[in-house]
């Protein structure tokens, strides 16, 4: 079973993993995020870990800063980033159940958001074809990020 939580420091050792090369070459680690976050101090940015099982699987942050303002022009958006599922863990379905919780996570904390947003490689072929799948939709947005070409998807809540 999935669920959502915000970010506690115990969850950073269960959320040390590491990626291969691909993947790492397309979303941030949580200690990377987290280092970023602090970095940045804007208090708008929100990490979340992801349970499976009731144990620390993986990360994404939700950031409402003014990052977001590169792919939306939409002041209640939120910017979803630094998505990744333990390697170990991948393969059990664990990233689709995230997108399906996603949406009432954000309702319950967020009250005013009503947009999310992302920006994914378009080489990450299973980031996108799983994104589609929960229901975001490609607005002809693109811009070129650290890893190449990224598509902006966006999905009303």
């Amino acid at each position: 079973m999935v669920s959502l939580r915000f970010f506690q420091p115990e969850d950073l050792a269960e959320l040390s993993y590491s990626l291969d090369e691909v993947q790492a070459g397309n979303t941030s680690l949580a200690a990377k995020a987290l280092e970023r976050f602090r970095q940045r101090n804007t208090g708008k940015e929100f990490p979340v870990t992801i349970l499976f099982n009731g144990k620390p699987a993986g990360f994404f942050s939700l950031d409402f800063g003014e990052d977001k303002h590169d792919l939306t022009n939409n002041p209640e958006a939120v910017l979803f980033r630094s998505f990744s599922i333990n390697p170990l863990l991948q393969g059990k379905g664990i990233g689709t159940s995230v997108m399906t919780e996603l949406e009432g996570f954000i309702k319950t904390n967020f009250k005013d958001c009503n947009e999310v947003v992302l920006a994914v490689n378009q080489s990450n072929t299973s980031a996108y074809q799983l994104y589609l799948k929960a229901g975001y939709c490609y607005g002809g947005k693109s811009r070129i990020g650290r890893s190449g070409p990224q598509d902006i998807l966006y999905k009303k809540v």
